[in-house]
């Protein structure tokens, strides 16, 4: 087997985009949140984070801001989460 050199290596592309359900979602199950929890520390009611998940109802400002705050990020990766995809990865 031939061994090769560190710089012969390029980083993989993403190829998944997320919508913003799925980074509510994402974000709270990797800070081992319920939907309770969270709703608790952003202020937005449960059933609220609960349609935002499954993409029922669309994140307006309001709720990227309190959710932003909620998860300790800027609320634009809330909002536009195919932009910020190295920023949510960070924050996870």
């Amino acid at each position: 087997m031939k061994l090769r050199h560190r710089k012969e290596y390029v980083p993989a592309r993403s190829h998944a985009s997320l919508t913003t359900g799925e980074v509510v979602r994402m974000l709270r199950e990797l800070k081992g949140w319920t939907q309770d929890e969270l709703s608790e520390r952003s202020s937005l009611g449960t059933r609220t984070i609960s349609l935002l998940e499954n993409e029922r109802i669309m994140m307006s400002k309001q709720h990227a801001e309190q959710l932003a705050k909620a998860f300790g990020i800027h609320p634009a990766i809330m909002m536009f989460p195919e932009y910020e995809v190295k920023e949510i990865k960070r924050a996870a």
